[in-house]
């Protein structure tokens, strides 16, 4: 007799409970928000936002327009799916010279 639970993590890695996806109002709202954080000016002197400044702002005015509340984690994860969507549109623009061969 074992746990139920036992035999279903496949040992990739961190578990998933209760996670819900990023959905499109959701990022949109965490883009303006950052875009007001930093027009504010709440960049370090290196450029990025702090862990203490985006749980002190940013997460609770995210969590007062969504619906599920997101974490820490959460908020990294999709900076690093911003970061993803900017390099691919980066080289897209790159590539959009209009020299080019027939």
């Amino acid at each position: 007799m074992g746990d139920s639970q036992q035999g279903n993590n496949k040992g990739k890695g961190k578990e998933k409970e209760n996670y819900e996806s990023w959905t499109m109002d959701d990022t949109n709202e965490l883009l303006h928000l950052l875009v007001d954080a930093i027009n504010s000016g709440l960049r370090d002197a290196n450029g990025s936002l702090s862990k203490q400044n985006v749980e002190r702002v940013i997460l609770p005015r995210l969590h007062a327009k969504i619906r599920f509340p997101k974490t820490y984690n959460h908020y990294l994860s999709r900076m690093k799916w911003f970061k993803k969507q900017y390099n691919k549109m980066s080289m897209l623009m790159h590539n959009n010279s209009g020299f080019g061969w027939d």
